[in-house]
């Protein structure tokens, strides 16, 4: 297992401060935060990113989101289940997560423009780039996620065995 790099809070408390201030304005922002807890959800499974999955699916579960939903949020595509409002924030955090290769295309953005307002549209686009930009800094600095410091229930029994 590996060790945090460096903690954030402590080595850049004035930086931590303006990215949590962005975090309060995304969550009074008028997006449902179901919606919120899957943009992040989305974006940390294509990144890669063990921490957010960890924080963001806690945080889902919380708000009332469910197991299968969150289980089938990698191929939500083709799973049934999520909103046309939904899909169309899922399509447009896979582009802008994966800007370099996919670029924003306009028929992402076109179904956007049916399901979200002008003001919701750039407050998805900033929670977009938020939980992008914790990503990194998460991946980046090791940081760990809370279920990582538990012994997972099989390993205990073979422990025990």
């Amino acid at each position: 297992m590996t060790s945090t790099r460096l903690n954030l809070t402590e080595v850049a408390p004035d930086a931590y401060a303006a990215l949590t201030g962005v975090e309060r304005t995304i969550q009074t922002s008028g997006l449902e935060q179901s919606l919120i807890e899957l943009v992040k959800m989305r974006a940390s499974q294509i990144n890669g990113c063990a921490f957010c999955l960890d924080m963001h699916s806690r945080d889902a579960r919380r708000h009332g989101e469910t197991e299968q939903r969150l289980y089938l949020l990698n191929a939500w595509r083709e799973a049934p289940g999520y909103s046309a409002r939904e899909q169309a924030a899922l399509g447009w955090t896979d582009c802008l997560t994966l800007v370099a290769s996919r670029g924003a295309p306009d028929a992402e953005y076109e179904a956007l423009t049916r399901q979200f307002s002008p003001a919701e549209i750039v407050n998805l686009t900033t929670l977009i780039g938020m939980i992008n930009l914790w990503n990194r800094l998460a991946i980046g600095l090791r940081m760990q996620p809370a279920a990582g410091q538990a012994t997972p229930p099989h390993a205990a029994k073979a422990k025990a065995a």
